[in-house]
């Protein structure tokens, strides 16, 4: 899961990246809302934390140029506003939630979880596939109700098949959301990750679609390719 941090106070900046790092997310950041809406039109995020009183371009105006353009990534909006017409405002340009200053970092990784949620189209925390669930909120995966210990990188990997179960993904979709903007990408590293998952998890979930990708399905409905 991949997500971007627009805020131009450096300490909360740092601190929003930290925190979603340790919780298992790619993170890319922006200081100013042109930079900001630039990341965001160009590279995929599975959620965008936004804050309203940017430099060079304000919030709302960032927000309105993405959901113009038909970018649907879920927004949450922070900022020191705590008037209601700011709030219906970002609402309007297209926020899909809303926190203000000051915050709980806890309140905002729980929010941000929702949102990717359901975005992927997932009510509860826990994401199950057969034997094999995924606690959002917890940041655990279990199989028959034994914890299993991966990387971060292969939670990263596993957290999003599981949201999108059911679909097939493709490597270049994968390596697009486990990486953040810096990091060196190779799609040929995403094959040794399942491997690696594969072993761990020892049940038959996650399966290579050849040619098209990877998928995460119920073993009943896996098919025989």
């Amino acid at each position: 899961m991949r997500l971007l941090v627009v805020e131009d106070d450096p300490d909360l900046n740092r601190q929003l990246v930290t925190a979603f790092t340790e919780a298992g997310y790619a993170v890319d950041k922006a200081s100013d809302g042109e930079e900001g809406h630039f990341l965001g039109d160009t590279e995929p995020y599975d959620a965008v934390v936004l804050d309203l009183g940017l430099p060079v371009l304000d919030g709302v105006s960032v927000l309105e140029k993405w959901r113009r353009a038909g970018r649907k990534m879920p927004v949450l909006i922070l900022t020191a506003r705590d008037r209601w017409s700011d709030k219906v405002a970002g609402f309007d340009a297209g926020a899909d939630d809303y926190v203000a200053k000051p915050f709980h970092m806890e309140e905002v990784l729980a929010r941000i979880r929702a949102l990717v949620r359901r975005s992927a189209g997932h009510a509860s925390s826990e994401i199950a596939c057969g034997p094999l669930l995924l606690d959002t909120a917890g940041a655990r995966v279990t199989v028959d109700g034994r914890a299993i210990k991966l990387t971060s990188l292969e939670f990263r990997l596993l957290s999003y098949l599981m949201h999108h179960k059911g679909k097939v993904v493709s490597r270049t979709e994968l390596v697009e959301h486990l990486y953040d903007q810096d990091f060196d990408r190779d799609s040929n590293t995403i094959e040794v990750f399942v491997g690696r998952l594969r072993k761990k998890l020892g049940v038959d979930v996650l399966h290579t679609v050849r040619g098209m990708g990877y998928c995460v399905t119920e073993p009943e409905e896996a098919g025989k390719g």
